[in-house]
């Protein structure tokens, strides 16, 4: 599976050295379901996603929705298991991330997001 590094250019941090890319169908339902916590700097990047599920999930997750420019949208902070996002229209996608990635980052709606491009990173 495809991994990027993930960058929040407004504030010079990163968020994941380490995010797999979602960008099949099957990999985009299943998302984190079935895998251990992510560590410090992991995460999973959904193309397209504008809104994410939390079900069969044992841990909360942050989640990080952006639009097509990579500009944050919405953020949810330690979204809980068995708990629904609500449904971003605008969002061309969305970034799983550690609980408390966003607070340590101190990420916040209109920050732009980066990421390795995924075929130059498989190359």
């Amino acid at each position: 599976m495809t991994r990027v590094s993930v960058r929040n250019e407004d504030r010079n941090v990163s968020l994941g050295e380490e995010v797999r890319v979602a960008d099949g169908w099957w990999l985009r339902l299943r998302g984190m379901i079935g895998h251990p916590e992510p560590a410090r700097g992991e995460g999973l990047l959904i193309l397209p996603c504008e809104g994410v599920h939390m079900h069969w999930m044992r841990y909360p997750l942050d989640i990080v929705f952006l639009d097509e420019a990579g500009l944050v949208v919405a953020l949810y902070h330690g979204l809980r298991p068995w708990r629904f996002s609500r449904s971003h229209k605008n969002a061309a996608c969305a970034i799983e991330l550690r609980k408390g990635t966003l607070a340590e980052t101190g990420t916040e709606i209109g920050d732009r997001l980066v990421w390795s491009d995924p075929r130059r990173a498989a190359a």
